[in-house]
């Protein structure tokens, strides 16, 4: 039987970039005691009174089908939170609850292209965005951005492939470089979405980690709420990777047509999950700030610890749970050197060349350790570059 073009064709025929991530799990599996840094996963669980809050529901009988566009409870808390964070008047109507980012990230893309049309998106980029793109049907487009701009995109490079396209993905704070975007550049990227009649699909997932600066969602610019969906998720906000639950946000009627795919494709989300996510909502920011403070911590540490030295260089780490850094000095890809340091030292993370050309040569280190561990595995990193470039 032959297989649709479209599922063998997700990942463009080349590697999904987890093989570094994937050696390092069979090392696990095979006892060897390997420091992940590799995927966004915190090393805090989800915090007790949510599990409590989860059980309760579910004890209470919340374990059938839940409401396909998502609960009102769960629906009317996201749209207060986007609303207060914003200044976007935002009701549930604009609100569609997902089984997390990544599932809100294909049914975006389901809403604003059709078969074939480009979609844009900028390298680096978190590693599933090209194959979420294919799947959705797409063309995928990436746009390059350079090292020497700390990976902010430039207009200039959009406008290169904005005209003949569909829609346009970012995400800031950024997976993987740790960058966030300054208004000017968002600003001018509201400007070709205007101009060239784009949608413009924002991943947010990571707005509350910023150490520097301040996230804008470009949902809030001048005439983009009725273009931009904005994907958010209670994964990184709330440590809750494994529950699944997410949003899209975008106009009414947009948002009416993705309930209807909902009821085509996932139906819905479990509604003990999402009676969870309202009681962590409702714990507010102090919350939120609780579960950011390990990244923001060791952000600091490690700017102390990289501070010391002249072989790694780090992408300035604005927010997200991520540092990207430069291991050119060595004379390696980052590939070779994350092969490298994995086999000498069992320390894994992920090469620049996963999330895209731009980052060849780059690094992706996640804070997902507790702090001391995170010292002596980036100890060991740099010691081993500056071995290298030697």
């Amino acid at each position: 039987m032959q297989r649709s073009q479209r599922i063998r064709g997700l990942t463009g025929g080349g590697s999904d970039g987890w093989d570094v991530f994937l050696k390092a799990r069979r090392m696990i599996a095979d006892g060897v005691d390997v420091t992940e840094l590799t995927i966004g996963e915190h090393d805090i669980r989800t915090a007790a009174p949510i599990l409590q809050e989860m059980h309760s529901a579910a004890m209470r009988g919340h374990t059938g089908y839940a409401a396909v566009p998502g609960t009102v409870s769960l629906r009317d808390t996201v749209a207060a939170r986007v609303q207060a964070r914003t200044g976007v008047p935002t009701t549930r109507d604009n609100v569609v609850i997902t089984p997390g980012g990544q599932a809100g990230l294909f049914a975006a893309h389901m809403a604003a292209c059709d078969p074939g049309d480009r979609a844009l998106y900028i390298d680096p980029y978190y590693a599933t965005y090209p194959g979420t793109l294919r799947g959705a049907g797409a063309v995928p487009q990436a746009i390059r951005t350079r090292a020497e701009d700390a990976f902010q995109p430039r207009a200039e490079a959009i406008r290169a492939y904005s005209r003949d396209a569909a829609s346009l993905l970012i995400n800031t704070p950024n997976n993987p470089t740790g960058v966030v975007y300054a208004d000017a550049t968002l600003e001018a990227i509201a400007e070709i979405c205007r101009e060239d009649d784009l949608w413009l699909i924002s991943d947010e997932v990571y707005d509350t980690q910023v150490w520097e600066g301040r996230h804008l969602s470009p949902r809030a610019l001048p005439g983009m709420a009725e273009r931009t969906l904005v994907v958010g998720s209670m994964s990184k906000s709330h440590a809750m990777t494994g529950s699944r639950c997410g949003w899209i946000v975008g106009p009414e009627e947009t948002i009416a047509n993705l309930i209807t795919l909902a009821t085509h494709t996932t139906y819905g989300v479990p509604g003990y999950i999402q009676d969870a996510s309202v009681f962590a909502l409702q714990q507010g920011a102090d919350f939120e700030a609780q579960i950011a403070a390990p990244f923001r911590r060791r952000r600091a540490l490690a700017q102390d610890l990289l501070s010391r030295q002249n072989t790694v260089g780090l992408i300035p780490a604005q927010g997200a749970m991520y540092l990207m850094l430069d291991v050119r000095a060595t004379g390696m890809t980052g590939e070779a050197f994350a092969y490298d340091l994995l086999e000498a030292h069992h320390i894994a993370v992920m090469p620049g060349e996963s999330f895209g050309a731009s980052a060849a040569g780059h690094i992706r280190v996640a804070m997902t350790v507790e702090d001391a561990a995170f010292a002596r595995a980036l100890e060991t990193l740099c010691a081993h570059a500056e071995r290298r470039a030697a």
